[in-house]
């Protein structure tokens, strides 16, 4: 694995770290191809069951598109979006470990995440437009679908952070915690996915991401194609049956 993006296993989740602390985070091309790598490794390994994202250091989770490396023609972008992220479609649970100041392509990147789990010093925003850009990466199309309209159009074109505390209370953070515990408390989040049935988790993610935008009509045909699947496997016999002896349930993904 590339030195830009760092991996490791914690048990069944994996732990990625965005390396580029001397420069925010900043994403170059070489940290996006890496990130897409990462992610694609760790999401065909049958034994992890989450996976969290963070950055180095202290002093941000991601700066977005480094703007040295784009001004000399470098782009980011890899078939799978800004960072290799942004629509990479992954079953894997991703859980963001936000350790800092998430801005423009960094608070996308955040975007991208199933959950998060904020430092209290983490800030979150799309200042795109200070700089004569636009939040390509998803800021303009997921937060309109995340928070209110008006609170979307306020941090597209005042174009000013919010905070942790201000993200929790929108709904964008799932959990804010002490900077000294938020690696332990993403860690715990993904394992406490790890210990859910994998395929019962995979799919329930795929059926919110693929209905959420539906009218109720035609969310109910994949809702139910998708239960009728899970109650055909081994898992969800295997959950009933540990239930019935009282143990806790051995899961095979399938």
């Amino acid at each position: 694995m590339a030195n830009e993006v760092l991996s490791e296993r914690r048990g069944a989740v994996a732990l990625l770290t965005i390396n580029r602390p001397e420069a925010r985070n900043a994403i170059n091309r070489a940290t996006a191809l890496a990130l897409e790598a990462a992610l694609a490794e760790a999401d065909a390994d049958e034994a992890v069951r989450a996976i969290v994202l963070t950055g180095a250091g202290d002093k941000a989770f991601s700066a977005g598109m480094d703007l040295k490396a784009f001004a000399a023609g470098e782009v980011p972008f890899t078939d799978h979006g800004f960072a290799g992220i942004t629509t990479h479609v992954l079953a894997t649970p991703v859980i963001a470990a936000v350790n800092g100041p998430a801005l423009a392509g960094g608070f996308e990147i955040v975007l991208s995440c199933d959950l998060v789990v904020a430092a209290e010093s983490a800030i979150f925003g799309i200042p795109e437009a200070q700089r004569g850009l636009i939040a390509g990466a998803g800021g303009l199309v997921r937060l309109p679908r995340r928070i209110p309209l008006a609170l979307a159009y306020e941090l597209a074109l005042v174009a000013d952070p919010i905070s942790a505390a201000r993200a929790y209370e929108l709904g964008l953070v799932n959990r804010v915690v002490p900077a000294a515990d938020l690696e332990a408390s993403a860690l715990a989040l993904g394992e406490r996915i790890a210990r859910n049935a994998p395929l019962a988790v995979a799919t329930s993610k795929r059926v919110i991401r693929e209905t959420v935008d539906r009218p109720e009509a035609e969310a109910w045909p994949v809702n139910d194609a998708a239960f009728a699947a899970i109650g055909a496997s081994a898992d969800a016999l295997e959950g009933a049956v540990a239930f019935a002896e009282k143990r806790a349930p051995a899961w095979t993904g399938r």
